[in-house]
């Protein structure tokens, strides 16, 4: 906890989203006084008042509370002012590609353009969000060199250390996993290392450069997305050949050297689906890692096919997807699986239900398709059901509601196929 008699380090957190906010409730908690920056206003608000806008976090609501008790944290939708106070400044803003899949730099680009015009001389300043290799150098440290006026490694210096964590279990992965840290120079590595090991109390790795970071990151969600692609490409081979894709995957991963990932009906999230491309896009072309974002994202098409394969045509047949979430127990849409199930049985004139625990039914309207709780009476005229996100609430699910239900297609493999069956539904999994 923070001693209150000695002075604080301030501390700038730029977006306060997801992992913004834990990032600066956790360095608020460790000897730093810190000013959130957001361009929200209801986020804004909610800090200042001590509570977190950002649900199912183990330990995030407690940590908020405590800095707002102990006055470590504030926020401000003023970037500039922020900056201006604090000589360390940790940017956390959100990179997303487009529908082409090019990358979307429109809100970093703004924050970088507020930090310019706030950050005084000896201030640090670590990106932290996943971005192309070169960019913290290239885009970001020369924008707010032309903007400041100020030199990158002589008035001010710049790191890159990408956040790693998971969603749900956040401020517990700040803890465990080890910070990678990258430098503009040797002061810029040594300030940040210097920071990182006090505000989160975790191993580091230091590298040579911002862009071995910068590289690192992007790599790791490579490497799941081509390792999920593999699993995919086994398991539609495993159903051709009749083979369960589970007993294969227990059987093979018992050789240490194996690690044959879990298949399912697409990837989805602001990580795996996303990060790829910042290679893809800058070269890295016509090989496993474009190849592997194609089979991912055609993981819908796939469980489609198979459905129809029972069913016929789905023309005017009543389908319902559990999950809007691109996974489970986790209150966000972004490149989620369900997302292209509903592009494509839209295309083939189907009615799509959709339910989500997590999502009031205003929000799963507004994607254009039907809520449908799972109490209401029309649950029993479901033709199809898909399971798209396995929600903690789904595991209790009666599968005798759905009276009029001829095939389940499990997207997860998650659910038990012999209480489907005994409820006279069609199992259907992805390589079961």
């Amino acid at each position: 906890m923070t001693n209150m008699n000695q002075p604080l380090e301030n501390v700038a957190v730029v977006g306060l989203g997801k992992i913004g906010l834990p990032l600066a409730a956790t360095f608020a908690n460790n000897g730093y006084n810190v000013f959130g920056a957001d361009v929200n206003e209801k986020v804004v608000s909610s800090v200042n008042q001590g509570k977190s806008h950002v649900k199912n976090e183990p330990g995030l609501e407690e940590l908020v509370e405590s800095a707002y008790r102990i006055r470590t944290l504030t926020a401000t939708q003023n970037t500039a002012e922020a900056v201006r106070k604090s000589n360390i400044v940790i940017v956390i803003v959100p990179v997303l590609v487009d529908d082409q899949n090019h990358v979307d730099y429109t809100y970093i680009d703004s924050a970088v353009e507020s930090i310019a015009k706030g950050i005084t001389k000896g201030t640090l300043v670590v990106f932290e969000t996943t971005i192309p290799t070169g960019d913290t150098r290239n885009r970001f440290g020369k924008r707010i060199e032309e903007v400041s006026g100020l030199s990158m490694g002589e008035d001010f210096y710049l790191a890159y250390s990408p956040e790693r964590v998971y969603s749900n279990r956040i401020i517990e992965d700040l803890k465990k996993y080890p910070k990678v840290v990258g430098g503009l120079d040797k002061k810029s590595l040594e300030l940040a290392s210097s920071f990182y090991r006090k505000a989160l109390k975790c191993e580091l790795i230091e590298v040579s450069s911002l862009e071995t970071a910068e590289f690192s990151k992007v790599a790791e969600c490579v490497y799941r997305d081509v390792n999920i692609a593999l699993a995919n490409e086994l398991a539609k081979f495993a159903d051709q050949k009749g083979v369960k894709m589970s007993e294969v995957i227990q059987a093979s991963n018992s050789q240490p050297y194996s690690n044959i990932h879990y298949p399912g009906i697409g990837v989805g999230g602001h990580c795996i689906p996303i990060y790829p491309y910042f290679f893809i896009n800058r070269g890295l072309t016509n090989g496993v890692t474009e190849l592997s974002r194609t089979i991912n994202d055609t993981m819908s098409d796939y469980a489609i096919a198979k459905i129809e394969k029972e069913m016929g045509s789905l023309q005017g047949k009543n389908v319902l997807i559990l999950g809007l979430a691109f996974r489970e127990n986790v209150k966000e849409t972004t490149k989620s699986s369900t997302l292209l199930l509903i592009k494509q049985l839209k295309e083939k004139q189907t009615k799509i239900y959709v339910n989500d625990p997590l999502y009031t039914d205003s929000e799963i309207a507004g994607f254009g398709v039907t809520p449908l709780s799972l109490e209401d009476e029309t649950a029993a005229e479901m033709d199809v059901v898909i399971l798209q996100a396995f929600h903690k609430q789904y595991e209790t699910l009666a599968f005798s509601k759905f009276a009029s239900c001829k095939v389940l297609l499990d997207g997860r493999n998650a659910l038990n196929s012999a209480d489907i069956s005994q409820a006279g539904i069609k199992y259907i999994g992805i390589g079961n």
